[in-house]
């Protein structure tokens, strides 16, 4: 095992023998892609929303339509506009409308709170923002906090088919799934939009070294910073992963987009992926256990990239038992490590193989996946794919390679590799150095070129398929006048992979209880990131220049539930 080297690929023994080593990229865009599916499949069915489809031809002309309301709304190549939607249409399609005006599209989570989210509007400098009648109001408010000069807002009850679209003013309102937007300047229809904009307008030519989107990720600084992926990064990602998968041909596939498009893994795996092969995108903008299984029920998807929670979901949910989980012919899993027990059961009862990756938001998504329907190791990452390097350096001086079997930190190379963070070259020199991504994660390598992760980031936690950093939430904790120190880690949880848990340090003669704590990181953190406990303790561990000891909190946390102090707060 000494004698191999990083540089012998010895992963590529293991590739699937249908597997490219290495591909001969093209120099088209991901928007080059979508349009040659328009092209190619006009009658086909493209996007399915409850029922409601729409072919690819129709895709196309809305595309259009959309990218020649934003020309004509001033919009010029390299500013940026945000979109603050679930798994809907109007995602998909102004998505790829920015793209085609050579504009760089913003993906926002619709569940980060106002103060997340002007962060993100200022710092990439977005002029307009796409987002649902449900928030409209919301940000009209917080527009003026912002460089934002126009709103488009759309409803889920869009695009419906019939009876469902008679039906939804009526019970939408109650299943607070409508709402009515106030008057204000600058706020318009989606609907109205594509109804009253021509089709016609000059597309505007992007490089494949331009960006083409600004990512944003938390750090461990709990600083968001936002990620600048090019067309080439973008365009290289996908015809990675369907190098990886040459089972699923064009035209011929059925996707389920359960992850959220806002997010780099969905939007890559299972959006990118399947508008650019022809296949059919089943949208499920609330991917809880009941609306999977009635979409698999119901559509039939062949491909399902998912996030554990889901699998685990699934496969608590009473329906599971009478779904036909059988269409599905293949499986992708990231975020978290999926439990061989999950991964029995669940390729047990469809026949298809779950394909384990990793990947980050600086990769644009994937740099390893175990060989599909091939030799997989469950707890392993997987080989890195076609055209990525990888290796493992020493923790201290983050230079030496370590040898194979040891452990250190993964670096990888590849052409979906990030430009950079947005505005923030020191950040970017830290983490990119001559081309090599710093993942921060603790990982090593076996003889057959399997990686494994030891350690996430040093602190991340993931909640429920998300990634929740810390700071960000010691940060809120900061901004309470009750509260001297706060400090939160991740602690297992059966359903969620992991929970948050906060401890305290009160000022001096101040008093609250864990639900006052709660409540008020509620008004200022998204729900995923809650904290489910809070302890308060007189102080915190800590190093002797004053650095808080998270560690040390997370091994007492350990210790004390191994010895029934501590249970498991659902």
């Amino acid at each position: 095992m000494q004698n191999i080297t990083y540089k012998d690929r010895v992963w590529f023994e293991s590739y699937n023998k249908n597997v490219d080593k290495k591909i001969d990229f093209s120099k088209k865009t991901i928007l080059d892609y979508m349009d040659a599916s328009v092209k190619a499949f006009p009658e086909k069915t493209a996007l399915i929303f409850q029922g409601y489809r729409m072919t690819y031809a129709d895709l196309g002309t809305m595309v259009n339509r959309f990218a020649a309301f934003l020309s004509d709304s001033g919009i010029k190549k390299g500013d940026s506009v945000a979109l603050l939607l679930p798994n809907v249409i109007p995602c998909v399609v102004s998505y790829f409308a920015v793209l085609k005006i050579g504009a760089i599209a913003v993906m926002n989570n619709p569940l980060y709170t106002d103060r997340e989210l002007e962060h993100q509007f200022n710092d990439s400098d977005s002029k307009i923002l796409i987002t649902l009648d449900l928030l409209a109001n919301r940000m009209i408010d917080l527009r003026q906090k912002t460089g934002i000069t126009k709103i488009v807002y759309t409803s889920i009850g869009d695009y419906l088919p019939f009876p469902k679209n008679i039906l939804f003013p009526l019970v939408g309102k109650k299943k607070g799934l409508l709402a009515t937007v106030k008057q204000a300047p600058d706020v318009f229809k989606w609907k109205d939009i594509i109804k009253n904009t021509s089709s016609t307008f000059v597309p505007v030519s992007s490089h494949l070294d331009d960006v083409a989107m600004y990512q944003y990720t938390g750090g461990t600084t709990g600083i968001s910073k936002g990620v600048m992926l090019t067309h080439k990064n973008i365009a290289s990602m996908h015809q990675q992963i369907q190098a990886w998968f040459p089972e699923f041909q064009e035209g011929s596939g059925t996707m389920l987009g359960a992850l959220p498009f806002f997010h780099v893994f969905g939007l890559t795996t299972a959006m990118n992926l399947a508008i650019c092969n022809g296949w059919e995108l089943v949208l499920v903008p609330k991917p809880q256990p009941e609306q999977l299984l009635e979409a698999i029920q119901k559509f039939k998807p062949s491909f399902a990239p998912l996030v554990p929670t889901m699998y685990i979901g699934m496969l608590s949910h009473p329906d599971i038992a009478k779904t036909d989980m059988t269409c599905i012919k293949g499986c992708f899993s990231g975020g978290a490590p999926l439990p061989k027990d999950i991964v029995n059961r669940f390729e047990k009862i469809t026949n298809a193989s779950i394909s384990e990756g990793f990947g980050m938001t600086e990769t644009c998504a994937v740099t390893h996946i175990n060989p599909f329907g091939g030799q997989t190791k469950i707890g392993s990452i997987g080989l890195p794919i076609s055209n990525t390097q990888a290796k493992i350096v020493d923790l201290t001086t983050k230079e030496k390679e370590i040898p194979v079997g040891e452990i250190g930190e993964l670096v990888v190379k590849g052409p979906q590799i990030m430009k950079g963070y947005k505005d923030r070259p020191d950040e970017t020199a830290k983490d990119l150095k001559d081309g090599w991504l710093y993942t921060g994660d603790i990982a090593k390598m076996d003889e057959q070129g399997f990686f494994y992760i030891i350690d996430r980031k040093k602190d991340m936690i993931l909640s429920g398929g998300y990634n929740v950093y810390p700071r960000d939430i010691d940060e809120v904790l900061f901004e309470n006048s009750k509260i001297q120190e706060a400090c939160a880690i991740g602690i297992p949880h059966e359903k969620r992979g992991e929970a948050i848990k906060v401890f305290v340090v009160l000022k001096e003669n101040e008093s609250a209880t864990e639900g006052e704590i709660i409540d008020y990181c509620a008004t200022k953190l998204a729900k995923y990131k809650l904290p489910s406990e809070v302890v308060f303790i007189k102080e915190l561990p800590k190093t002797n220049v004053g650095k808080v000891l998270r560690k040390d909190l997370r091994a007492q946390v350990q210790a004390n539930t191994k010895n029934g102090v501590l249970g498991l707060n659902n």
